[in-house]
């Protein structure tokens, strides 16, 4: 009797399918019955490097050899998930399995993980897509009563393919071209970059130098108490006509120094607040109280 191999991201997702899809035997790294085995990988199996002779070695981080372009990229497994890559391997491998289900997370890293651990195992069988939004039992069995074609999520593995391989070569190069700036006048003064991590830092660093430069402005706000046929309730002042005119930090409800806000023709219990800006949010400062 002929399987379908079933592949997911996560062991609880592994664990849910098999609930959802009727009664399984329970082996140590995976569930049979007579139809499927279901199995899953721990997140990323394998990992992108160079063909042997593309990579300079260490010592030779210097511009000259730069830069490193190689020709393809092989997969080598991760050390502390070589075990699990193993267990799949097997599977997939064996004569009674003749169909592998990508059940991975619905997504670019999914097909990733999916795509390069059946690249590893050298697999031809093949091969559909279970794509699910959702884990109740309702989008399970939904999502196998239409299972994508290989052909259909081929668009999805290019696009994780070529992001997979230009963080290598962002990452390799632009870490070796700063190290070898940065060390120029002696040491190794190893300077780290990347597609992600280097314009996050300059968010973060951007973000901290306006903090540090933050010049507090005071400004006020009107609140009022007013009283009507059913009882009182407050309210805020706002300037209705308002429009940014290019100042961050102006607000319908603020009034800068040498502005006044028209009178309420209400009869109301007026509180003046001063506050300062800080830090994007205001901070309350003193509190003036007039009738």
């Amino acid at each position: 009797m002929t399987k379908s191999l079933i592949i997911a991201e996560k062991p609880s997702v592994a664990r849910d399918l098999a609930r959802v899809l009727g009664k399984f035997k329970h082996e140590k790294d995976f569930f049979e019955n007579d139809r499927y085995v279901i199995s899953s990988a721990v997140g990323h199996l394998v990992e992108l490097v160079p063909p042997e002779g593309a990579e300079v070695k260490r010592g030779k981080w210097n511009l000259e050899n730069l830069p490193v372009l190689p020709d393809h990229f092989d997969l080598v497994p991760i050390e502390k998930n070589k075990a699990r890559l193993l267990v799949l391997k097997r599977l997939i491998k064996r004569p009674d399995v003749t169909e592998i289900i990508n059940a991975c997370d619905a997504g670019r890293e999914g097909e990733l993980i999916f795509r390069n651990t059946m690249r590893w195992t050298g697999a031809k069988k093949p091969t559909r897509r279970l794509w699910l939004q959702s884990m109740t039992p309702e989008a399970i069995r939904a999502g196998f009563e239409h299972l994508r074609s290989e052909q259909e999520m081929r668009p999805l593995a290019d696009a994780a393919i070529s992001r997979a391989e230009s963080d290598w070569l962002v990452g390799i190069n632009a870490t070796r071209a700063l190290t070898s700036f940065n060390s120029r006048s002696g040491g190794f003064q190893k300077t780290a970059a990347g597609r992600v991590q280097t314009p996050t830092l300059a968010i973060l660093a951007g973000r901290e130098e306006k903090i540090r430069l933050f010049k507090p402005r005071p400004y006020f706000e009107v609140h009022a108490d007013f009283g009507v046929q059913a009882g009182s309730y407050g309210g805020r002042w706002f300037d209705e006509n308002f429009k940014k005119d290019g100042d961050e930090d102006a607000r319908a409800e603020r009034i800068w120094a040498g502005r006044k806000p028209q009178r309420s023709r209400r009869s109301a219990t007026v509180r003046l607040v001063k506050s300062r800006k800080k830090r994007n949010r205001p901070r309350s400062c003193h509190r003036f109280f007039t009738t």
